[in-house]
């Protein structure tokens, strides 16, 4: 087939997907004729919006008609694969999905797959790992694919903003694939360093010849403006006056999963539509605040990053930001979502105090240290079998999703290998690249203090975000609020602000009690196992608030933070007293109880101090645990208190107790310490901290 009957082809097919108007931009005609004349490697970098799916539809389309293998798509999100689905079909084409949420079709998706009914076939980069798709289908599926596309390829990238250590495994992927399989990696936010990261880890560079079609970043419609607002109830003000002058519907992104809850109820009860929507929110949830806000049926989604690649919103009117990413390329990413089909979209950033504290903190997630990592290999080495993540998890300093990162790269570097029943050491020679992690480290330090120069710069907000992202096409918007000197009210009404910092203060969150003691005690010398006793578990408690809100949290992240121990603030106390005042509970306590603190007895002494007299309670003494070195993980953290403790005289109690602390991390020192109190007679034990994690 020549290039004039291909382009041809693939004209009608762009028309089919996406109307009888549409007409192909020049790079994707040339993506097209790379992989389906060429049969070469590509990477395309441009734009959300810009038509990167479309290119790899329509050379499906076009390989299948010659006769090829189906294409081979790595996806990381559900939403995306949802979307790219309907997209296919637009097309003529077939596409199918394997992830997580669809595991009773896998058996018939990979015999359509065996027969040749499948055009497409989306998975997470997680079902690579996965040993029965990695040991049963995979082998047959890579000798067979017409096409390989790398969908987010800045995943792969330690320096991309997203990075997933499942990525990776695409490296041995390509190794496998035929000779003369066209690959296709896209994505809409790397700059020249993760453009390169990316080409090297795929190995797209070391083939002669690979095409990198990189296009501009700029977008025609967005209006990009910075809103200083000194609180986090003027923030929240500011979006209750503002939020019906937006055009159309969109997004408010929050950097935490308490902001987000916290906003929308706030939003809600000022009449808004509106949905929270995180990586807590449920899957069927998810699904269906997505499709509220494709159909228009809410105003707003007040989400996480969890809401980011892969959304396809045209008409997405605006993009608001309560409180900064930490990373320029992240922002570029979710702002991305707007404008793609309007003339028009406004894109707000509310930057907070908090914020350094949130990145903080993330950053504090970041590849642990050697030792770490080593504990992790010695235990495998060491049990002569596979041990499944909950099995390990109690022989290693690490939490559950910390230690899963830890696997999964391990995997990648060949140390450790997934199998049936857990992880087994590959007995392999494994080296920490410290050097790396240690630069990894101080690029995302260089990354906040772009964001803050991007707070504070005077010139043009698109051109800054451009020249981060290294777009040869940088150039002055003339739309943001620096070009035009048009800046976004930051006047909020006294009403507004009220009632947004009514909302924020307002008292008091639940402390759901564990019910589990965690898996794998007994390897560490601790018999507890499954279902605490009924006649054990501690009652459903209260706090006064998270440390991640926006409301409390500051407060109290100051006063639980590096900051001297000190007696209870009188206006900390007075919020818990109102905690206290609409508890609810069944039967009145009928005494307090405080938890002893090595580091703050001040603090936890005075709060169980004024208590008991504001409530007329006898203060009945404190229970002393044992003191926990390990603090990483569930398992650890209960061994090191269940070894020794120490319980006041309770003879004589006949009625609930209030236990009294400072926090609830893990939960596991208000669950010991109830258990304690229960076991010497009490009949209800009812948590009271000042803050919870999250």
């Amino acid at each position: 087939m020549d290039d004039i009957a291909l382009r041809d082809l693939a004209e009608e097919r762009l028309r089919a997907l996406a109307g009888p108007e549409a007409v192909l931009r020049e790079d994707q005609w040339t993506a097209i004729h790379t992989l389906v004349a060429q049969r070469r490697r590509a990477l395309v970098v441009q734009r959300t919006g810009w038509g990167k799916s479309a290119v790899y539809f329509i050379a499906t389309a076009l390989l299948r008609q010659l006769g090829e293998g189906p294409t081979v798509i790595v996806s990381p999100l559900l939403a995306l694969m949802r979307n790219q689905i309907d997209a296919a079909a637009r097309a003529g084409v077939h596409a199918v999905t394997i992830n997580s949420a669809n595991t009773d079709e896998w058996d018939a998706v990979q015999e359509q797959v065996a027969a040749g009914e499948v055009d497409v076939l989306l998975v997470s980069p997680e079902r690579l790992n996965n040993p029965d798709f990695r040991d049963a289908v995979l082998p047959s599926l890579t000798a067979s694919a017409g096409m390989l596309v790398v969908d987010e390829a800045h995943c792969i990238s330690d320096w991309g903003h997203d990075f997933r250590p499942d990525y990776r495994r695409l490296r041995t992927l390509l190794t496998e694939l035929p000779v003369g399989v066209p690959v296709l990696a896209t994505t809409a936010t790397a700059n020249d360093r993760v453009v390169h990261d990316v080409t090297e880890q795929l190995g797209l560079g070391a083939e002669e010849g690979t095409l990198v079609l990189r296009g501009p970043l700029d977008r025609d419609s967005l209006r990009l403006s910075v809103a200083v607002l000194p609180t986090a109830e003027a923030r929240l003000g500011w979006l209750a006056e503002q939020l019906d002058r937006l055009p159309g519907s969109g997004i408010i992104y929050t950097l935490t999963v308490a902001a987000a809850d916290d906003i929308a109820a706030f939003l809600a009860s000022r009449g808004f539509a509106v949905a929270a929507y995180s990586g807590k929110t449920e899957p069927a949830e998810r699904e269906r605040a997505e499709e509220d806000l494709l159909n228009n049926r809410v105003k707003a989604l007040v989400a996480t990053s969890a809401l980011g690649m892969g959304f396809d919103k045209p008409d997405l009117g605006f993009v608001v930001h309560v409180g900064a990413p930490s990373s320029p390329i992240a922002y570029y990413q979710q702002i991305g979502r707007a404008g793609r089909g309007v003339e028009r979209a406004e894109v707000v950033l509310l930057p907070g105090h908090e914020d350094r504290d949130i990145w903080a903190y993330f950053a504090s997630l970041a590849f642990p240290a050697e030792a770490v990592v080593r504990q992790v290999l010695a235990a495998l080495d060491g049990a002569g079998r596979p041990l499944s993540t909950a099995a390990l998890e109690p022989m290693v300093e690490l939490s559950r999703g910390r230690l899963e990162v830890v696997l999964k790269v391990l995997d990648v570097d060949g140390a450790v290998r997934r199998v049936r029943g857990g992880w087994e050491s590959t007995g392999r020679p494994w080296e920490y690249d410290g050097e790396r992690y240690a630069r990894i480290a101080q690029a995302r330090k260089a990354e906040q203090q772009v964001m803050i120069k991007y707070l504070r710069t005077s010139e043009c907000r698109m051109k800054f975000l451009q020249d981060q992202l290294d777009d040869p096409s940088s150039h002055e918007c003339g739309r943001c609020d620096n070009c035009t000197g048009e800046r976004v009210s930051v006047e909020v009404s006294e009403v507004a602000a009220e009632a947004a910092r009514e909302r924020l203060l307002r008292p008091g969150v639940d402390v759901a009690p564990r019910k589990m003691w965690p898996t794998g005690m007994a390897a560490i010398g601790v018999p507890l196992s499954g279902k605490i006793g009924a006649g054990e578990v501690a009652a459903t408690g209260r706090a006064l608030g998270r440390l991640t809100d926006i409301g409390w949290g500051n407060r109290l992240r100051d006063l639980l933070g590096d900051a001297p121990d000190r007696e209870i603030p009188d206006d900390v106390f007075a919020a818990c007293v109102k905690v206290l005042s609409a508890w609810g509970w069944d039967e009145r306590p009928v005494g307090v109880v405080t938890v002893g603190s090595r580091r703050r007895p001040a603090l936890v002494g005075s709060f169980g101090q004024k208590i008991a007299a504001i409530g007329r309670l006898p203060l009945l003494g404190q229970v002393w645990l044992g003191e926990s070195t390990h603090r990483a993980n569930s398992a650890q953290r209960l061994a090191g208190l269940v070894r020794s403790g120490e319980v006041p005289d309770l003879s004589g109690v006949d009625g609930p107790v209030l236990l009294v602390d400072d926090h609830v991390d893990t939960g596991w020192t208000m669950t010991v310490a109830a258990r304690m109190l229960r076991k010497e007679g009490v009949p209800a034990v009812l948590p009271f901290a000042l803050a919870v994690t999250n």
